[in-house]
């Protein structure tokens, strides 16, 4: 309980350093995210909430073309027509991701927890992934960063939701669910010091998270897909025995 609350106080304060930080980057690109089509610089999207009784509005600094969510693509390649020309450059530098420092402080989100996620993709889970919503969301977990390049990867593919479904969500839910499993401080700042790392050298960033998984003890399957000993093939998700798509 305590460690809870220091890392919901920890969330308040970074958030409004972060914010403040960063201002000097973030103003500038709403005005020019604005002045591109004329629409709302934030895209407000629906994410289910702790607990998986209902929805909160998740922001992001909007990256796509307007009405984008209403494609039926769940799945976002770095090869997706529906990213503008500014959109490329918000999302290789994470700046789409400072807008949910206003959920952290409206507390809908946390800094640290498993990604939030769309009611279809919630509606996918198995009994194992369930577990995954016991916390509050957060921006970024081991699996963020472990998949920073989850972009490029699903680009390789002509069903990015089908690709991420089979070859990337096995092994997310399996490494964000290590911070359910084993929260604490420390690990706390060692994931924001590794999302950080991410943002300006991702093949760094990957090798603290293999250091890190294996001073954790997990897995040593998950150990080696972070380390990408081997391709990314067809595995089942979390807790089940058949791959997603009967594939």
């Amino acid at each position: 309980m305590v460690t809870h609350m220091f890392i919901y106080m920890l969330d308040k304060v970074i958030s409004v350093a972060v914010l403040i930080i960063a201002s000097p980057i973030l103003v500038p690109v709403l005005f020019l995210v604005w002045l591109q089509d004329g629409h709302a610089p934030f895209y407000i999207g629906p994410r289910v909430v702790r607990g998986g009784d209902g929805t909160f509005g998740m922001y992001k600094v909007r990256s796509m073309v307007v009405n984008a969510d209403k494609s039926g693509l769940a799945s976002t390649s770095n090869s997706d027509k529906r990213i503008t020309r500014l959109g490329h450059f918000v999302r290789r530098f994470k700046i789409d991701e400072l807008g949910q420092l206003i959920n952290v402080l409206r507390g809908d989100m946390s800094l640290v927890g498993p990604r939030p996620q769309v009611q279809q993709d919630v509606d996918l889970y198995t009994e194992a992934e369930l577990d995954l919503l016991t916390v509050r969301p957060g921006i970024t977990d081991l699996a963020s960063i472990t998949f920073s390049d989850e972009g490029d990867i699903l680009a390789t593919f002509d069903d990015a939701d089908l690709a991420y479904n089979q070859r990337i969500r096995p092994w997310k839910s399996r490494l964000a669910l290590i911070w359910v499993e084993q929260r604490s401080i420390g690990l706390y700042f060692q994931i924001l010091y590794l999302t950080f790392l991410a943002v300006v050298n991702k093949p760094a960033a990957r090798t603290g998270v293999v250091a890190l998984l294996s001073k954790l003890g997990v897995d040593q399957e998950i150990v080696k897909v972070a380390r990408r000993e081997t391709p990314l093939e067809p595995h089942a998700p979390l807790g089940s025995d058949t791959v997603f798509g009967g594939r």
